[in-house]
């Protein structure tokens, strides 16, 4: 095997300098390995010719003719206008960066080979800016396989990343393969590795064959759930705050006080957690519930044995207002247990915050709950034991690694809350490192929510409805959504709403937050709302992890084919929190596809969150599923977990096999797949 550790390896490619090596350094491209990893985004079809005369507006195709005349447009941006003929026709060719060798290295050609998207423009065939290759003499046979796009960079063209890649291709196999080192019934039935990666740079007219992606994806699962294992096994390494035993005296003058009794799936998490702050190695741990479940009581009994061993806990919340509220509830719980619960935001001003930072420091503030100011560089822990992070998908891995720094010589324990069901596929891949808890029951009182679907041209008759449930003492929601995901758009279309209302509701008391707003007026809006001094709020998304406002009982969501399962279900967990029976209104556009109206169906029919966000999965994608689409993301150059979720079971059974026995297999495999992106996960 040669050595990929040499700098000099990708310098003696042809036509790597030091520029293109920068530039392939920039991709995470360091050596040979590196390149035959670098897989194709998609593909281009350049293997048949078409006549101009059957161009399909719209299309990339390839064409073969002339370029017959040329002509130079003056103006503030100057244009090359050619007349390019093959043998069905003529078409025009616009260009708007070129130079005059260009030009002339045109006419002088004998044919070209035009490969572009054609459009039709005031009944004439036009390509603007396509790509041309110049012939002096007979054309080269025509491709025989598809041409891949690579992900590039500056400095970069495909031509050059192309050529680059396949002078690896010709060196042949640079990298051990499983089937060398372990006897699976896996790979007895699938392609070697070295097939499918050169199927997959030099795909055949049909685009690579299923086994040979299912065998690349099979080792990119199977690294990525090494590397979080690894990390986990590193993690548990730590020292953390053991707990000797857990007292449960101020847990019982909480739930005692409550007017309703835990659930058995609340009690079995905090049995759950509490044999985690047993052990001397730091809890990490995802509690995920439905909207409603009773995390939020689960995180304060949770931190009581922690406060009581003579340790800090932190809460990080995602909105300021979302802060409050768990300040003011955890406040109701520990006031009278005699623990003090301190609220820390980037808006507050200099005394109470000095006074805050003062109090965290020397201990005597023993809870705090805050938003992403918690983490800042002059916060400091007088003994940080705990760190509960609420809606973990809001926040950064940066962010999350910063907080648990703050616990200085221990590592705090921590305690991860999302309200978005994981389906199976995702723990066992993105959330691999984790222990997972689950609360899958409601509390008593908690009915579900009648959800019905309407059409949008019903509009008038809901806001009727809504005015008979406000005299009724119920309070309302409206979310508006657009196809444009701006936040400028949606915000307008919000702005608009909310003036056909108050045309429509004079009467009423109607209030408008959205995502341009500044995060006081927000609060101050959020805060009128949950206090009952308004009666409906036009929303943008940015209410889908908002306050508890248990007398709102109406949803009403415009489009909202727009928007995914799991989301649709956060927001209709804003109502149903109190005793009012309550109702989401989907209020759907008049053409939308079958699939919308399936996926609308779902919601409509159930209340379960797992079972929607196992269909959100398949429909969506785990990034839309998990709201993780921010920087520190492992994403996958060709698993799909639509596609490869059945090869999960083999994928968990290798992974443990691999991990403590073939040590060095593991560390192989992790750097061909994800190689820079690793340190992203050591959170």
């Amino acid at each position: 095997m040669l050595d990929t550790t040499l700098p000099s390896e990708l310098r003696a490619l042809k036509g790597v300098g030091p520029k293109v090596e920068q530039a392939l350094n920039r991709l995470g491209l360091f050596s040979l390995r590196d390149l035959l990893f670098h897989l194709p985004a998609r593909y281009e079809d350049r293997t048949t010719l078409v006549n101009i005369a059957d161009s399909k507006p719209g299309l990339l195709q390839l064409f073969q003719g002339e370029i017959t005349s040329q002509t130079t447009i003056p103006g503030r941006r100057m244009q090359a206008v050619l007349t390019f003929e093959d043998v069905s026709g003529a078409a025009r060719i616009r260009l708007f960066h070129f130079s005059r060798a260009y030009l002339a290295t045109l006419k002088a050609a004998s044919s070209v080979r035009v490969f572009g998207e054609p459009r039709v423009y005031q009944g004439v065939t036009e390509f603007i800016h396509p790509e041309i290759s110049v012939f002096k003499s007979e054309p080269p046979p025509l491709d025989d396989t598809l041409t891949p796009i690579y992900p590039n960079t500056e400095g970069l063209s495909q031509p050059k990343i192309r050529a680059i890649v396949q002078q690896a291709l010709n060196k042949g196999p640079d990298f051990f393969s499983l089937e060398e080192l372990l006897d699976q019934d896996y790979t007895k039935h699938q392609p070697t590795l070295w097939k499918a990666l050169t199927a997959v740079h030099q795909p055949s007219r049909n685009l690579p064959a299923t086994a040979f992606i299912e065998r690349l994806a099979f080792e990119e699962l199977l690294a990525h759930r090494l590397l979080l294992l690894t990390r986990r096994e590193d993690y548990t390494r730590l020292k953390s705050p053991q707990l000797k035993t857990i007292k449960n005296h101020n847990r019982s003058m909480i739930t005692k006080a409550l007017p309703f009794d835990l659930t058995n799936a609340q009690s079995t998490v905090i049995r759950e957690i509490d044999g985690d702050l047993t052990r001397g190695h730091p809890m990490l741990r995802l509690l995920q519930g439905d909207v409603g479940s009773g995390k939020t009581l689960v995180a304060a009994l949770s931190a009581l044995p922690v406060i009581e061993a003579g340790f800090q806990v932190a809460l990080m919340a995602p909105t300021e207002l979302l802060s409050e509220q768990h300040a003011s509830q955890f406040s109701e719980w520990f006031s009278p247990l005699d623990i003090s619960v301190g609220w820390l935001t980037g808006s507050m001003k200099i005394r109470p915050r000095r006074a805050i930072l003062e109090h965290l420091a020397n201990g005597k503030c023993q809870m705090v709950i805050g938003t992403h100011a918690l983490f800042q560089d002059e916060i400091y822990f007088h003994r940080l034991g705990l760190v509960i992070v609420d809606e973990q998908h809001r926040f950064g891995v940066a962010q999350r690694l910063l907080l648990r720094e703050k616990g200085q010589n221990l590592t705090p324990h921590q305690l991860i809350m999302t309200a978005t069901p994981i389906p199976r596929t995702l723990a066992m891949t993105h959330f691999a490192d984790l222990d997972i808890s689950v609360i899958d029951e409601l509390p008593p009182g908690r009915t579900p929510v009648d959800t019905r679907i309407l059409n949008q041209s019903r509009a008038t008759e809901i806001t009727d409805r809504l005015d008979t449930q406000f005299d009724e003492g119920g309070q309302a929601y409206w979310v508006c959504t657009l196809i444009e995901e701006t936040e400028q758009s949606v915000s307008e279309a919000a702005e608009s709403r909310v003036e056909k209302l108050k045309q429509q509701l004079p009467h009423r008391r109607i209030g408008l937050v959205h995502g341009r707003m500044k995060t006081d007026e927000k609060s101050e809006i959020m805060t009128a709302f949950a206090s009952g001094a308004l009666d409906l709020l036009v929303a943008t998304t940015v209410i889908e992890v908002g306050v508890n406002v248990p007398n709102a009982n109406i949803m009403v969501i415009e489009n909202p084919e727009r928007l995914g399962l799991a989301q649709l279900h956060q927001l209709r967990g804003r109502v149903g929190r109190g005793a009012r029976v309550s109702f989401c209104i989907l209020l759907a556009g008049d053409s939308i596809s079958q699939q919308s109206r399936e996926r609308l169906s779902l919601l409509k029919n159930t209340n379960d969150g797992f079972e929607l966000a196992e269909a959100d999965l398949r429909l969506r994608g785990p990034g839309d599923v998990t709201g993780t689409r921010q920087t520190g993301e492992l994403s996958f150059k060709v698993a799909d977990l639509s596609q490869h979720a059945h090869l999960l079971d083999q994928i968990a059974s290798l992974s443990e096999t691999i991990r403590l026995n073939h040590g060095e297999t593991r560390d192989q495999l992790i750097e061909r797949w994800i190689g820079h992106e690793e340190h992203f996960v050591n959170v």
